[in-house]
């Protein structure tokens, strides 16, 4: 049931999206510098591209922005568990040469009731 309803939904963007586009098909100019900066910096670098290429690719951009950002921010939460993991897989280690230390010269099935307990 949520896959058809997780399509249904991937459907309606896609309409809309194809909406847009159709909506806004002109042709507009793109300018890399405003008009006072390009005449300091002796170029002015332009292209000419549909109304809704822009706008999808300011949604791209946004997105693409937002996604480095968080990866970013997250890297003190991602340094923290891998840290976490390490100490755990050291204590279990710790716990195995623990366990086995103390059931040295042990009756083998003795030692294995206590390994599980």
């Amino acid at each position: 049931m949520i896959r058809y309803i997780k399509y249904l939904f991937l459907a309606a963007l896609a309409l809309c999206l194809v909406i847009v586009a159709l909506a806004n098909r002109e042709m507009q100019t793109f300018r890399l510098l405003p008009d006072g900066l390009a005449e300091l910096a002796g170029t002015n670098w332009m292209i000419e591209l549909p109304l809704f290429v822009m706008i999808f690719a300011g949604i791209a951009a946004g997105l693409l922005i937002g996604f480095v950002w968080e990866w970013l921010r997250e890297t003190k939460h991602r340094m923290e568990a891998e840290r976490q993991k390490s100490e755990a897989k050291k204590l279990s280690r710790e716990v195995r040469r623990l366990k086995t230390e103390q059931n040295k010269g042990k009756d083998d099935v003795l030692a294995l009731l206590d390994e599980t307990g």
